[in-house]
């Protein structure tokens, strides 16, 4: 007995049927692999944002000072220790950092300064390439600053307007100085948008009367594909004397939520195709019904009942494989649109955040093997499970009862 040209006639021969089944398994899968590929998307743009924007791959402070942001908590030698790190074939960068209070004349608002070595600034994060208005820092403008958004319409500032800096340097005495607003950042994170004003390491340095030291140290990892963790172990053999943390350790939060990116992709597919499977289902055991009379007459003529379950299950298969055929072109096709154009979410939710961290308000897609494949598998398996009854039913009836039933 040819199973495949049977399977493919008896697919023909009840095609409306056949077409519905086929079109309800290519829907669910083109939209498990549509939402996949936002999801994985979402993942990789919140932790580009995580990591480029501001806290790299890994930081490297002195001890406690997270807890507490004193001035006089600094890594000591901080290039010699920045030489190692890029010698172990990291990319580093120090910053520093001050606190105080910036005015206009009609307003004022707590800051963060950031000082920082704009030489290898550009090599451990992105936010030079954030910028909504304005140019970035130059080390010949030294009194030219980068503010947040928040931070600049709190202030009423524009370009170009002057800020007024009121502090304390580290000897003890009052810090003050005038800037000038050169740009103006997208939104990055609430600490930057609200209160983050950066400059030059060296007018910082000079504004503080900070000696010599840095309060932080940014690292990136070379290779992106190198594990994270045995980066950080890396790192921190380098720098006993200091605490060394990754981002997932700086961001728990956001780390624990992109862990469980894939799940949440996995309950949606479990629950789509759990309809999915009903309707194959049902569609089976119309079609086996249809044909008690044709499977008996099989069963009296010496057709064994394995040999049916085969029938039923390639009947199965072959509309399961011409709906994972439309579902791979249709969802490759839709998410790589979203993938290069993007979905625009700014006017539903505006500037959109997660756990302090800025997400960009442009969702886009990002189609990757484990996106594609993944669903046809699962479509393939719920498939094979959804016929199990109607086979069972094929394999058991008696040839005497399908040839008298009604």
């Amino acid at each position: 007995m040819n199973i495949i040209s049977l399977a493919s006639r008896n697919v023909r021969r009840n095609w409306q049927r056949s077409l519905v089944t086929t079109l309800a398994m290519a829907f669910a899968s083109t939209i498990i692999i549509f939402y996949g590929a936002l999801m994985e998307g979402m993942v990789r743009g919140s932790e580009h944002n995580a990591v480029a924007m501001s806290s790299g791959d890994i930081q490297i402070h002195a001890k406690d000072y997270r807890d507490d942001p004193d001035l006089y908590k600094r890594i000591i030698e901080p290039d010699l220790l920045t030489h190692k790190i890029r010698d172990a074939g990291f990319r580093a960068a120090a910053r520093i950092y001050g606190f105080g209070l910036m005015a206009t004349d009609s307003s004022s608002s707590g800051v963060q300064l950031r000082g920082l070595d704009l030489q290898h600034e550009q090599e451990v994060s992105e936010i030079d390439q954030h910028l909504m208005s304005g140019t970035w820092l130059r080390n010949d403008d030294s009194h030219g600053v980068v503010i947040g958004k928040k931070l600049a319409r709190q202030l009423g500032v524009a370009l170009g307007d002057e800020l007024t800096f009121i502090g304390q340097t580290a000897d003890g005495y009052m810090a003050n100085d005038i800037f000038k607003v050169r740009g103006i950042l997208k939104a990055v994170s609430t600490a930057i948008d609200s209160a983050g004003v950066f400059m030059p390491e060296e007018s910082l340095r000079e504004l503080l009367t900070l000696p010599e030291g840095a309060h932080e140290i940014v690292v990136i990892r070379d290779d992106p594909t190198v594990d994270l963790k045995v980066a950080t172990q890396e790192v921190a053999a380098l720098a006993p004397a200091y605490e060394v943390l990754n981002w997932q350790q700086l961001m728990p939060v956001i780390a624990r939520f992109l862990e469980t990116a894939n799940v949440q992709t996995l309950i949606m597919m479990i629950f789509t195709y759990i309809a999915v499977a009903s309707v194959v289902l049902n569609a089976m055991l119309m079609s086996v019904f249809e044909r008690i009379h044709e499977f008996g007459v099989m069963k009296a003529i010496g057709v064994r009942p394995w040999q049916l379950v085969r029938l039923i299950y390639a009947e199965t298969i072959l509309q399961t494989c011409i709906a994972s055929l439309f579902s791979l072109g249709a969802g490759w096709l839709i998410a790589s649109h979203y993938q290069k154009h993007g979905m625009d979410m700014s006017a539903l939710a505006g500037d959109i955040s997660f756990a302090g961290i800025a997400m960009d308000p442009i969702w886009y897609a990002y189609i990757t093997p484990e996106v594609l494949i993944t669903p046809i598998l699962f479509l393939f398996i719920l498939a094979a499970l959804a016929v199990i009854y109607p086979a069972i039913k094929v394999a058991l009836i008696r040839p005497l009862d399908a040839i008298h039933y009604q």
